[in-house]
C-alpha cells in the first residue's frame, strides 16, 4: 500500500475558515494606480494589431473584448453559430468577420496577427500549437493543457517558432488588487522563513447526472466540439461550464481553480520551473453513467525536493496559505491576511520588490503585459514554461487519484519513476483527425 504523505491538521483548517480578513486596499503599493490607465493607452496609440477570436461563449468574449484595448478584432470563430453571432455584434457592432465555425480558416488568413482561445479546455492546447506554427502569437485561457505531454509539445513549438504565448492566470498580474504578487514575493524576501508548507483550498466541485442525451442543436457542430475527445451522443450538461466536471475535456476542480492558485504556490516556492519529487492522496469520484465524472472531493500531498509540501484540498477555505518557520499567511482573491501581512505597514518590502519580481515591467494587466510582449518579443509574466510545470503537478494529482496510488516523479526528465501505466496517462488518445502535430 502506498505510503500516505502528512495531511492537514485541525489547527490549519481552523485557521484557514477563520482567519480576520485585513482590507486589501490598505496594503496595495503603490505602483497599482491610475498610471495602469495611462500606459494602457500609451500603448494603445501604438500601429493597431489585427485580433481573431477563437471560442467566444462567454470567457473567450471577455478576453477578446479586452485584447481589442491593444487590437482591431476582425476575424470570429466557435463551433456555435449562436455564439459567434453574439460576439460578434457585442465586441464589433457586425463589423468583424465570422470564419464560420473551422478555426484553421482563421489561422490561413495572413491578415491576422494576434489569437485569443477561449474554447473548452480540450482545444487548448492544439489551436494554440496550430497558431503559432501559422505564425500567430496567442493569449489561451488556462488551464493550457489537458495532458502533461500537451505542455511539452507547446512549450516545444514556442521554442521553434518564437512566437509569444500568454496564459490567462491572472492572478500572476495586479488584476485583484495585487495580493498575489505581494504574497509570492514575500514568501521569496523571507517574510516567514524557511516554507515548510503551502495549503491550496479549492471550492467543493458540483455533481450532476445522469444525464439524457437530445438532439444536437442546429447552430452548433458536435463533432468539431468534441475534437480529440471520444465521440459521444450529444447532451448539454457536457458543453459550457458544465465541460470541466468531465475527464474528457477537463480536470475537474483540480486543474481549474488549481491553475491559478497552484501556479501562485509553485512560483512563491521557487518551483514554478520544476516540480514535485511524489504526489499521495485520496479522493471521492462520482459512478453515475453519463454523469459528471471529476473528483468531488480530494486531498493531495505534493512533495518537492527542496522539502516543501504543497497540500491540494476541497475541505479549505478556497485560497493559499503558505506556512514557514517565522509565520503563515493565507491570500485569495477577497484578503491577505495573518502576522507577516500586517508587519508590512511598519516594515514594507523594498519598492523595486514587485517590479523585479514582475521582470522590470508594471503589473497590473495581464492582457496589457501580452500586447507589450508580443511588441518586445519577451516572455510574457504567465509564460507556456512555467505554466507547464504548474499544470504537470495538477495532472500528476489527477494520474494520482484515479490510480488511487502514490506516484513518484522526476522534474528533470519529466517522468513518472516504476509506474508504467502512471507513465501512460500523461497523454490521451486523441479520435482520428484531431490529432496534435508538432
Amino acid at each position: 500500500m502506498a505510503t500516505k504523505l502528512p495531511g492537514i491538521g485541525r489547527g490549519r483548517r481552523k485557521f484557514l475558515r477563520h482567519s480576520t480578513a485585513i482590507a486589501v486596499g490598505a496594503l496595495v503599493p503603490y505602483w497599482f494606480s491610475t498610471s495602469q490607465v495611462v500606459a494602457e493607452k500609451s500603448c494603445a496609440k501604438l500601429d493597431r494589431l489585427r485580433l481573431g477570436a477563437i471560442g467566444v461563449g462567454g470567457r473567450g468574449t471577455v478576453i477578446a473584448g479586452q485584447a481589442q484595448s491593444f487590437a482591431d478584432l476582425i476575424a470570429i470563430c466557435d463551433v456555435d453559430s449562436s455564439h459567434a453571432e453574439r460576439a460578434q455584434y457585442k465586441l464589433s457592432n457586425g463589423k468583424a468577420k465570422i470564419c464560420y465555425e473551422d478555426y484553421r480558416y482563421l489561422l490561413d488568413r495572413q491578415d491576422i496577427d494576434v489569437v485569443t482561445i477561449g474554447t473548452r479546455d480540450h482545444w487548448h492546447a492544439k489551436i494554440a500549437i496550430e497558431a503559432m506554427q501559422a505564425d500567430k502569437d496567442v493569449y489561451c485561457e488556462k488551464p493550457m493543457t489537458l495532458t502533461i505531454e500537451e505542455g511539452r509539445q507547446i512549450a516545444q513549438v514556442v521554442k521553434q517558432t518564437g512566437r509569444v504565448m500568454q496564459v490567462g492566470t491572472q492572478q500572476r498580474s495586479g488584476e485583484y488588487g495585487g495580493q498575489f504578487l505581494t504574497a509570492v514575493a514575500m514568501v521569496r524576501a523571507g517574510r516567514i522563513g524557511k516554507v515548510h508548507r503551502v495549503t491550496v483550498g479549492l471550492s467543493s466541485p458540483p455533481q450532476g447526472g445522469p444525464f439524457s442525451t437530445r438532439p444536437v442543436p442546429t447552430c452548433l457542430n458536435w463533432d468539431m466540439w468534441l475534437g480529440q475527445a471520444p465521440w459521444v451522443d450529444y447532451c448539454p450538461e457536457r458543453c459550457g461550464p458544465g465541460a470541466r466536471w468531465w475527464y474528457e475535456y477537463a480536470g475537474g476542480q483540480i486543474t481549474n481553480w488549481g491553475a491559478h492558485h497552484v501556479d501562485i504556490g509553485q512560483w512563491a516556492i521557487g518551483m514554478e520551473q520544476s516540480g514535485p519529487t511524489a504526489i499521495a492522496g485520496t479522493a471521492t469520484h462520482p459512478n453515475i453513467p453519463n454523469g459528471y465524472n471529476t473528483a468531488t472531493a480530494f486531498d493531495i500531498q505534493c512533495r518537492f525536493a527542496n522539502g516543501v509540501e504543497l497540500v491540494i484540498g476541497d475541505n479549505f477555505e478556497h485560497g493559499i496559505l503558505f506556512e514557514g518557520e517565522a509565520g503563515r499567511f493565507f491570500v485569495n482573491r477577497g484578503k491577505i491576511v495573518g502576522k507577516p501581512v500586517e508587519q508590512l505597514h511598519d516594515r514594507p518590502l523594498p519598492e523595486d520588490t514587485i517590479s523585479r519580481l514582475y521582470r522590470g515591467r508594471q503589473p497590473g494587466s495581464h492582457m496589457r503585459n501580452f500586447f507589450e510582449c508580443v511588441r518586445s518579443r519577451e516572455q510574457p509574466i504567465s509564460d507556456v514554461f512555467t505554466h507547464h510545470r504548474t499544470m504537470t503537478t495538477l495532472h500528476l494529482a489527477n494520474i494520482c487519484i484515479r490510480l488511487g496510488r502514490e506516484i513518484t516523479w522526476d522534474p528533470e526528465t519529466e517522468q513518472i519513476l516504476g509506474d508504467d501505466e502512471a507513465n501512460c496517462m500523461q497523454h490521451r488518445h486523441q479520435r482520428k483527425g484531431y490529432e496534435i502535430v508538432v
